[in-house]
């Protein structure tokens, strides 16, 4: 695991200052601290720092060349089933001079190109130089669960893991209307844009070729939609899908190094833990968060889990200072202004795992997979909704928090903007009566996505809904995820998106998803035997987090609070007509409806004066 930058100015011999090339890489030490090295040909340069996972000794040295002199390679990531390939490659002449998946990985590529990657089962991000073609092909992963940022900035591309790392290089930070715009309505930025003006994303599934010359190519690699279509109708359910869980914990256990687990006390971790204790998998760590609030916690599960299987416990809590410092750092991690609101507390989890574990196992993707949130339930009767909008005015639905958005959420008419603002806290009507901000953003990506999904699921605002996150909502889960592992030097892995599943549980009809009274049916059917009543039954919590009583009551945050409703975020044009001290005011009245509103422009806040002042 590692943090990958590079820099090719295009129609130009003009040599790579090999300074700034250097200051890139080092600006993602936190991604890497074991190694570190560069390549510099004139106008090519790439940089590496490496997180040693597997075959850490000096075999494993990035940037890493081919036998034959011809490409230059670097790589973030993990291939989970290099070793399937090793009788192909020596067949074919290779011979296999480490125990590390980035040779397997170069020399597959320079056997069969972008064509060996639907062969590939893991996680990555990677950058080959061809230095007899003088062009650049950059690969992202399936799901995006590796990062990967570049900039046409000067006639020169810029490519890194972190966007920190093209801003170190000079890309200036500006940000972008459109992106703005996306975060306000949103919460985050969708597909290959990002907040900032001339930074974009490799999308998940895309090979990306940059020639010399200056020629560009985007072409996808892998479609789920397609995958889905031709996926062969799945017999035993409940079985295959116990058997590929097993298969993908299985593969994920892959290091050189020790490998501990996110646990949560929810079903998803819990599930992870049953399999490895099935599996027969001993000494296992587990690490977890608690809060003191009782609706907030679930540590008394998470113990319960581990110690059944007799595995290591370790919990804490982050309040006060230590999470506003944590808020700070992850701010600075996370490159833009936090939005799951929980990224400050998997920083500090993985740093007080960083001592024991080098590799995290977490749950991320099952929601998103197996209809998992609450959210989704609004969309089984939508007719319900247009009822419930009729009657918003109730005291039943203002003053219990899930209920009081619903309430907000029954007010949207469209089905297309049901799906498209499922994933929101605030919804446009709420925007423009709060924020004085009535145009929506264009969404073009996010509308793609939806017209895919509605000719797969047809008439099918829950499946649609799923299709939909699979390629936003859970992108932000699984950056939130990379970020604040990768902040501790920690490798964060997801059993739950091996292709196989996602594939597989797309093409099952709806009863293995939505039935029973909290879905995810078919995990549950298959865990059964594996898990306590306690975990199968209990009333979904997820990593939620009490701010409003940080922010009105914890020393840090309550001058904090007071220096942002004077913030220059205010200044500007685009939120010129909010008034924050009334916000704030509302706030400490003890009016926890505004936490929506305030969140999202208080972590733009942080990272205004935080981070964006840092560039």
């Amino acid at each position: 695991m590692c943090g990958i930058n590079g820099i090719l100015h295009l129609q130009s011999q003009k040599k790579v200052d090999e300074r700034i090339l250097t200051k890139m890489r080092d600006s993602l030490e936190h991604r890497g601290p074991d190694d570190k090295g560069l390549f510099i040909e004139n106008n090519i340069g790439l940089g590496h720092r490496r997180l040693s996972i597997l075959d850490v000794s000096q075999a494993g040295h990035q940037p890493f060349l081919s036998d034959d002199g011809r490409y230059v390679m670097v790589y973030n990531g993990e291939i989970y089933n290099f070793k399937d390939f090793y009788p192909e490659l020596r067949s074919n002449g290779f011979d296999i001079r480490t125990h590390s998946d980035t040779e397997v990985l170069l020399k597959l590529f320079q056997l069969q190109g972008s064509k060996m990657l639907n062969r590939l089962n893991g996680m990555f991000a990677f950058v080959i130089w061809d230095k007899k073609e003088r062009k650049l092909t950059a690969v992202r992963d399936r799901m995006g669960v590796k990062p990967l940022y570049y900039s046409f900035y000067n006639e020169t591309f810029y490519f890194a893991s972190e966007q920190k790392a093209l801003f170190t290089a000079g890309v200036p930070l500006k940000m972008a209307q459109e992106g703005l715009e996306e975060y306000v309505f949103n919460r985050f930025v969708a597909g290959e844009n990002t907040l900032y003006e001339n930074v974009k994303k490799v999308l998940p599934g895309y090979v990306m070729t940059i020639h010399e010359s200056g020629k560009i190519t985007n072409e996808k690699w892998w479609d789920l939609k397609a995958e889905i279509q031709n996926q062969p109708k799945i017999e035993n359910p409940v079985e295959w899908f116990r058997e590929t869980f097993d298969d993908s914990v299985k593969l994920r256990m892959v290091s050189d190094v020790p490998v501990g687990v996110l646990l949560s006390g929810g079903l998803d971790s819990s599930s992870i833990l049953a399999s490895l204790n099935q599996q027969n998998y001993k000494n296992i760590q587990t690490f977890n968060i608690g809060f003191k609030e009782k609706e907030h916690n679930e540590s008394h599960l998470a113990k319960l889990m581990a110690e059944k299987f007799d595995y290591g416990f370790h919990t804490m809590q982050l309040e006060d200072n230590a999470l506003f410092d944590k808020l700070i750092s992850s701010t600075y991690f996370q490159d833009e202004p936090i939005m799951h609101l929980s990224e400050p507390h998997i920083l500090a989890l993985s740093q007080l795992a960083k001592p024991s574990v080098k590799v995290l196992l977490s749950g991320e993707g099952a929601d998103e997979l197996m209809g998992g949130y609450v959210r989704y339930k609004a969309l089984k009767y939508p007719s319900l909704l247009n009822s419930i909008a009729t009657i918003g005015h109730m005291d039943y639905f203002t003053t219990k928090p899930r209920y009081e958005k619903l309430a907000r959420y029954s007010q949207i008419k469209n089905p297309d903007d049901l799906v498209l603002f499922n994933g929101s806290n605030i919804y446009p009507k709420d925007i423009a009566k709060t924020f004085g901000i009535t145009n929506s953003p264009k969404n073009e990506y996010r509308n793609q996505i939806l017209e895919e999904a509605k000719s797969l699921y047809p008439n099918n605002l829950r499946r649609q809904a799923l299709y939909f996150d699979q390629h936003t909502y859970l992108c932000s889960l699984l950056d939130r995820n990379d970020r604040c592992t990768m902040g501790a030097s920690i490798e964060c892995r997801e059993p739950f998106l091996d292709q196989r599943l996602i594939i597989g549980l797309g093409s099952l009809e709806d009863k293995w998803l939505f039935k029973g009274e909290k879905w995810k049916y078919i995990l549950k059917s298959a865990m059964k035997d594996r898990l306590p009543e306690e975990i199968l039954k209990f009333k979904k919590v997820g990593l939620s987090v009490p701010w409003g009583e940080y922010l009105t009551k914890s020393a840090g945050f309550i001058d904090e609070l007071e220096s942002f409703s004077k913030s220059d975020l205010f200044k500007i044009p685009y939120f010129e007509h909010i008034n924050a001290e009334k916000l704030v005011e509302n706030l400490r009245k003890g009016d926890t409806k505004m936490i929506p509103y305030i969140m999202p422009l208080f972590m733009m806040h942080i990272w205004l004066k935080n981070y964006a002042n840092k560039f």
